[in-house]
């Protein structure tokens, strides 16, 4: 599955909303550490079924990055039925993310 664009449009529905898991990767496109943490992001949607993977660019959309306390990117939140359940701030492996995942 394709990485997900959310944004202050569509993150009700496409995030709180919705059940299952869903990690949302919260970034800037001049942040050097993002663009290190996107591939890895874009495997994980690939390779990882039954979740949702998308993005919020913090820039474009400071009200999420601000209901969620989002001081230093990249940060990842994991939500579950719509309710955030775990955070990792800074690069995170791989490994460490998905085991949060299964």
């Amino acid at each position: 599955m394709s990485v997900k664009i959310f944004n202050d449009n569509n993150f009700n529905n496409e995030v709180l909303n919705e059940k299952g898991k869903i990690l949302v990767d919260f970034y800037a496109d001049w942040c050097g550490p993002c663009k290190m943490m996107s591939p890895i992001i874009d495997e994980i949607a690939e390779e990882i079924e039954n979740i949702t993977v998308g993005k919020v660019n913090v820039d474009e959309n400071p009200e999420i990055a601000s209901k969620y306390g989002i001081m230093s990117i990249p940060t990842i939140i994991i939500f579950e039925n719509g309710m955030p359940q775990k955070k990792f701030i800074g690069l995170t492996s791989k490994s460490e993310i998905e085991s949060e995942l299964k």
